[in-house]
Formats: C-alpha cells, sequence, structure tokens
C-alpha cells in the first residue's frame, strides 16, 4: 500500500500546500499466518502502488467470504499479529525487526475502524474520540479545536456529550471514524465497517472515506458487502483484492 499527499487543503490533510513524496506504508511478502495449527492464508503477496503513473492516494477494498482472513490480515498490516512465515514491511520497516516502542510509534500512523467499535461508556463522545491523544501524552486541550472540527466534519458536534450507550449504529461508526483520525494517520484500516449498518448509513460512511482519500489519506476497507465496494469502485481509483483459496487475486469485472 502506497500513498502520496495531493497537498489538498482540508480536514487531516497535510495542509502544505505541496506534494509530499510517494510513502511505502505496507508491503508482504511470502505471509502465511497459522492460528491454532490452522492455517488462514498462505503466501499472500502485497505490493499496492501508484497505477500509470496515477500519484494520488489509493483505495484498496479487500473482500472474501467470513473466515477467510480478511480481519486476521489487517491485524498484520498493523502489528497487532506476528506473522508465521514470510515478511510484513510496515513504512519501510521490516516487523520483525520492530521493538515494542518502534510498533507504538508506527501504529500512531495508522488509523484502524472495527466493525464493533468499542467505547468508554462513562465517558462522552467527545473524550472517547480524544483518547488516543492522552494515550500518545499529548495534551487533549492543546487540540480541542481540530477535536470540534473533526466532529463537525462526521456530523456529531451536537452529539459531543452524549454517552457511547446513547448514540445509534451509525453515530457510533462515525465516531469511531473520528477516533482512527484524532492522531492524523496516513492510512485507515476499516475492518467491515457498516457490517452493523444499513444501506443509507453505510453510504454516508462510505462517503466520509471517499472525502479522505481524495485528501491524500490511503484507505484500506475490508468488506463482504459487494453492493458497497462497486459502490466505492463508482466513487473512487483503486484496487479490489479478494482472498479465496487462502490467496489474494485481483478482482475484475466480475464483481
Amino acid at each position: 500500500i502506497y500513498y502520496h499527499g495531493t497537498g489538498v487543503d482540508g480536514p487531516w490533510s497535510d495542509n502544505t500546500g505541496s506534494d509530499v513524496a510517494i510513502a511505502h506504508i505496507v508491503e508482504t511478502q511470502a505471509l502465511a499466518y497459522d492460528s491454532r495449527n490452522t492455517k488462514t492464508f498462505d503466501r499472500v503477496d502485497i505490493a499496492f502502488g501508484p497505477e500509470n503513473n496515477n500519484m494520488e492516494a489509493m483505495t484498496v477494498t479487500l473482500t472474501g467470504p467470513s473466515g477467510a482472513g480478511k480481519t486476521t490480515l489487517l491485524k498484520l498490516c498493523y502489528l497487532e499479529l506476528a506473522a508465521s512465515a514470510g515478511e510484513v514491511t510496515v513504512f519501510g520497516r521490516p516487523a520483525a525487526e520492530l521493538g515494542r516502542n518502534d510498533i507504538a510509534m508506527l501504529r500512531r500512523r495508522i488509523g484502524v475502524v472495527h466493525q464493533d467499535c468499542r467505547f468508554l461508556d462513562h465517558l462522552p463522545l467527545a473524550e472517547n474520540v480524544a483518547l488516543p491523544l492522552a494515550t500518545a501524552n499529548q495534551p487533549v486541550e492543546r487540540h480541542s479545536e481540530e477535536l470540534n472540527e473533526l466532529l463537525d466534519w462526521v456530523g456529531l458536534r451536537s452529539r459531543k456529550r452524549a454517552l457511547p450507550p446513547q448514540l445509534s449504529g451509525g453515530e457510533r461508526q462515525r465516531a469511531a471514524l473520528a477516533r482512527a483520525l484524532i492522531m492524523s494517520p496516513d492510512v485507515i484500516l476499516a475492518d467491515e465497517p457498516t457490517g452493523n449498518l444499513d444501506w443509507e448509513m453505510s453510504l454516508r460512511l462510505l462517503n466520509l472515506l471517499v472525502e479522505l482519500n481524495k485528501m491524500g489519506k490511503a484507505i484500506l476497507i475490508a468488506t463482504h458487502d459487494m453492493n458497497l465496494i462497486r459502490q466505492a469502485k463508482a466513487q473512487v481509483t483503486g484496487r479490489v483484492i479478494r482472498i479465496r483459496n487462502r490467496e489474494l487475486e485481483f478482482a475484475g469485472a466480475d464483481l
């Protein structure tokens, strides 16, 4: 997965007005992962890059049936899991050579949105969104303006004092996206982000991801929702990757 900052001003773009050089985010070679002696996939090779010298950020959609290994692959890219064979390189650094502090630093450059987003129920929405700042020992009050802009962008500023149990499914997923963005990551990994949403809310979340892509963020979406994939293909340039028989293949016009 590669990205290229476009210099487009907007929420959590680089805001420099100048191009950022192509940056290597994730590459895997002959990747394999075994879980309790059950092989999830074997020899997964990923090297996504600009096609036809298109230097804009890429959107990659990963699909496959339940249990194919989509979530596992994202966790390997995010360094939450360690591969049993092969190599994962994140931002040009081999995962096998990374220490705990190195992994923590690299993870700040990757925002993750889960299907079942979890929040601290006793904290209001705004404080839940700001939790990554506190974890990184950054004073939350210094980012209050950015936080409010972020909540505006996802349409939740009026709900900033609401507790998580008071939020709808769509509000929770948009809050999860806001939390993934608060550290201004280079790439967003979204694992079945619309799995619990109706079609209207799914499109709303997809449109936010598309907007982020156009601001220069690389996006990797794992989903089994073929309608969502077709909608994404209609809006952005990117690739669709299918996990089949423990291998990755590029999906074409058969979607």
